[in-house]
């Protein structure tokens, strides 16, 4: 006869407790698989549930607890608790019987929904307010679960009825409620304007919703002036009124109510006609948001993000308040970099000193990050303000002069952009920028001198020198840094041909034969094609660009590309779109305004989730891009020269565009593409690209993509002139010769 071995274990044990003849054995007991719930007690499941039937409000509340944790993993099991939830339901205490309809709301199970509905209906009829302010939630959580079920029970029309209750969050909770049916009733994409979980702000409700709002929590607060935001002002006296009625609120503690009513009195002071009132109500904006300023980091992070959103669109807002945005030693980066961006937006002529001198004082902090971010800050501030442009550049000087590698660097890379505002304003600074090309070893820094030297190529005696130092390093260097190089020594071969022949020779040699970046040899392809001598088209343009000896291309190159006056540079007045920008101000206070982004490209809504949100946005793309790709294909199988960009017309009887991929879609390849069926996506590419194609005929009117400059022969090591031309072959590609009877004044006009 086998013994069985003796039960043990902590749930064992807790089992044992909970089914105990003494209540308080069974309440401790309780209390101690609640504070266990970190690991699995679900097996305990049936032990909890014997426990609900308890006069003791306590122990209820911890049961009721257990059952919201476990509910789901239970789900047969939870119908048993239905008849104690009805029972207190109807129970003499309100805290009870608002319990019970919490809890039932909360558990999401199928089975319980059912017998909720008539527990509901009395508790939203309840004499106590706290009772029917949870019922008026627990309707919200009813339509997530079962919209049909709120809908059929007459729910939405009771709560309709609710917003004229006597209790200010009573009201503020089934505003809550409402708004959150709306949001997940708008979500769904076949939606009838009359359906009734649509929640319309009328006259009569926005008369309800301001006399409750200054009577509710914070919580209530913010719901409401949400709502309040929404609503769609009639004229400009109703404008008018809502400002007036939210305005008090700017002297909440709440920050986030402070925000909420911020956001409801930028969109309605668009319907504003008086700029007096508009004066008034900016002016009462600004101490709520300075006394934002005093929370913690994460709440400051929070209100610097809204307050940039907010100076976009009303830079005067915080016009005399710079001083509090100075950032403290103790602030976190993230606080330090926000309050430097709205520094600088509201840097004025009246203000620039004080940022200035505090702005030096950042850069020799020991925060690298931080340091640099005050440098290009003097640099956006010396842009933006043209009369403290010269206090700008001293401060610059001044860090420079400290010798230390990354404020060197950052400063070299903020005085390029100094030197594209104000070009030849301030030349005298170049030497000393030169003579720190020693410390310069990030790609950047390196790109903003060579630019520098090879702007003012014609001003700097050893520019050659200067540069030639690059060039012997050329092959080390990053991509930006060469491709920079490589204009700033065509530059100075245009400024100073009779000197830097040779360094101009030796870089175009070295960048078309070591270089293994596309781009660089292209663009050193270029160069030299363009740079080789035609004495004969030279004369042509004597009288129009007199630059003695400098060839025909070089001329071209000059006005067009190298030596083109490029458009100033300037602070943009916004990060974001002007349409963006006002649906962000109707999202303050939400993370559509911290991210700066609107909500639907970080989270779904109701109950799409992001991903598929973006699967759906994606699909019309994907398709758009294969049908490109095929027009591509089309294009390229018809076309004569690849290297042919002119709009000729087609040929008679064949299809162009968008046209010609009809002709390609009766391939199989091409019709599983469009599609979006193909398995091998990349195999069926390829496979259009091999089916044949009937030549086209040449067309008389085709340039190549040079006009007509004879590529072939530019990259022929037989090119006649004073740089020569890299032994380059250019297969399969026709280009036609330059026609007896062409003018070179119109070969000028097809280069450009």
């Amino acid at each position: 006869m086998s013994i069985k071995a003796p039960r043990k274990g902590e749930n064992y044990e807790l089992s044992v407790d909970l089914n105990s003849e003494y209540r308080e054995k069974r309440k401790d007991a309780i209390k101690r698989v609640i504070a266990s719930m970190t690991v699995d007690v679900s097996g305990l499941f049936p032990d909890v549930l014997k426990n609900m039937q308890t006069d003791d409000l306590e122990q209820k509340k911890l049961v009721y607890l257990y059952l919201m944790n476990y509910a789901k993993t239970q789900p047969e099991l939870v119908i048993l608790a239905v008849n104690t939830f009805v029972k207190d339901s109807d129970d003499p205490n309100p805290l009870v019987r608002a319990l019970a309809i919490r809890t039932m709301g909360v558990l999401r199970a199928e089975k319980i929904i059912d017998y909720l509905c008539d527990p509901l209906q009395k508790c939203l009829r309840d004499e106590n307010p706290y009772v029917r302010k949870t019922a008026a939630l627990c309707v919200a959580k009813l339509y997530d679960l079962k919209p049909e079920l709120v809908i059929d029970n007459g729910f939405l029309e009771q709560l309709h009825e609710m917003i004229a209750d006597s209790n200010p969050m009573v009201v503020a909770n089934t505003v809550a409620a409402l708004t959150d049916i709306h949001i997940a009733a708008s979500s769904q994409p076949s939606i009838s304007p009359n359906d009734p979980a649509l929640f319309p702000i009328s006259s009569s409700i926005l008369t309800k919703l301001l006399i409750a709002l200054n009577e509710c929590s914070e919580w209530g607060r913010v719901a409401i002036l949400n709502a309040l935001a929404r609503y769609v002002a009639k004229d400009d006296k109703e404008s008018e009124h809502i400002c007036e009625r939210v305005v008090p609120q700017f002297q909440h503690v709440n920050g986030s109510v402070v925000l909420a009513a911020v956001k409801v009195i930028m969109i309605h002071m668009r319907g504003v006609r008086r700029e007096d009132l508009i004066k008034q109500l900016v002016r009462k904006m600004a101490p709520p948001l300075v006394t934002l300023l005093s929370s913690p980091p994460e709440v400051q992070w929070v209100a610097l993000r809204n307050i940039n959103l907010l100076l976009q669109k009303r830079p005067d807002i915080l016009s005399n308040e710079m001083r509090v945005f100075f950032c403290k030693y103790n602030d976190p980066l993230y606080v330090k970099v926000e309050k430097l961006d709205i520094m600088v937006r509201l840097a004025g002529e009246n203000n620039v000193d004080a940022l200035l001198s505090e702005l030096k004082e950042y850069a020799s902090e020991v925060d690298v990050d931080f340091v640099r971010k005050s440098i290009k800050a003097i640099g956006q501030t010396a842009i933006k303000i043209d009369a403290a442009a010269e206090r700008c550049v001293h401060v610059l000087l001044d860090l420079i002069d400290t010798r230390v590698s990354y404020v060197v660097q950052e400063a070299v890379v903020v005085m390029k952009d100094i030197f594209r505002k104000y070009p030849s304003t301030y030349e005298g600074i170049i030497p000393t920028l030169c003579a720190n090309l020693d410390e310069l070893d990030e790609p950047e820094a390196k790109a903003s001198l060579i630019w520098i030297i090879g702007e003012y190529a014609n001003k700097i005696d050893n520019a050659d020198e200067l540069l030639g130092i690059f060039v012997d390093t050329f092959t080390e260097e990053s991509y930006p840094v060469q491709l920079q190089t490589l204009t700033a020594v065509v530059k100075l071969f245009l400024k100073k041909p009779d000197s830097s022949q040779g360094i101009v020779q030796r870089i175009l040699n070295t960048a078309t034969k070591d270089c293994d970046s596309p781009d660089v040899r292209d663009r050193a392809y270029i160069y030299w094609r363009l740079l080789s001598t035609d004495p004969g088209a030279a004369k042509v343009l004597d009288s129009i660009l007199p630059l003695g000896p400098l060839s025909y291309r070089c001329r071209c190159i000059l006005a067009a590309v190298v030596l083109a006056q490029r458009p100033p540079i300037s602070i943009p007045r916004t990060t974001v779109a002007p349409a963006l920008l006002e649906e962000l101000l109707g999202e303050v206070s939400s993370l559509a305004s911290v991210y700066h982004k609107p909500e639907e490209t970080f989270v779904g809504k109701g109950r799409v989730g992001a991903e598929s949100l973006q699967r759906k946005t994606d699909a019309p793309d994907d398709r758009f891009s294969t049908q490109k790709a095929l027009q591509t294909v089309a294009a390229g199988q018809q076309a004569e020269n690849l290297l042919d960009f002119d709009d000729a017309p087609a040929v008679e009887g064949r299809p162009s565009g968008l046209a010609a991929t009809e002709v390609l879609s009766h391939t199989p390849a091409a019709a599983n593409l469009l599609a979006g069926t193909s398995s091998n996506p990349l195999d069926d590419l390829v496979s259009i690209f091999g089916a044949p194609a009937t030549p086209a005929p040449p067309s008389a009117n085709s340039h190549d993509i040079f006009g007509g400059l004879g590529v072939n022969s530019a990259f022929s090591s037989g090119g006649t002139g004073s740089l020569g031309s890299p032994a380059v072959q250019s297969p399969s590609v026709a280009v036609p010769p330059l026609q007896k009877n062409q003018q070179p004044e119109d070969d000028l006009l097809g280069l450009f």
